[in-house]
């Protein structure tokens, strides 16, 4: 019996400068958020050859992540995290996800806020 496996890929950290947040001051300038997508891809999708068209492009992940975040100003990072969960949910194999949006600049005693949005158990 063959072992069950799993196919997960990861794009740690994509740091992007959007306009996010409620403050006034938030509002001011744009801010650096930094954004982690697990991605867990259909097992039985696994490439037969050697060629980006047999897979989930990361290149596309990435770049939907960048547009999206800059699209316009999130008050919160929930719906910056919903609204990228949405989307990269409906992509190609993507058969459990999970994003997390991080605002490293928060906080003077913090390393970051963070929000986590997942179907992954």
């Amino acid at each position: 019996m063959k072992p069950e496996i799993s196919r997960t890929l990861f794009l740690r950290e994509i740091e992007v400068t959007c306009s996010i947040g409620l403050h006034d001051y938030e509002r001011e300038k744009p801010q650096t958020v930094l954004i982690d997508i697990d991605l867990h891809l259909d097992p039985e999708a696994e490439p037969s050859a050697d060629t980006v068209d047999q897979t989930l492009d990361y290149d596309h992940v990435r770049d939907t992540v960048v547009s999206i975040a800059t699209e316009k100003h999130y008050d919160l990072q929930e719906t910056l995290a919903r609204r990228l969960f949405d989307t990269i949910r409906g992509m190609r194999d993507v058969v459990g996800l999970a994003v997390e949006t991080q605002k490293p600049e928060a906080y003077d005693n913090c390393r970051s806020a963070a929000y986590r949005l997942s179907d992954i158990s």
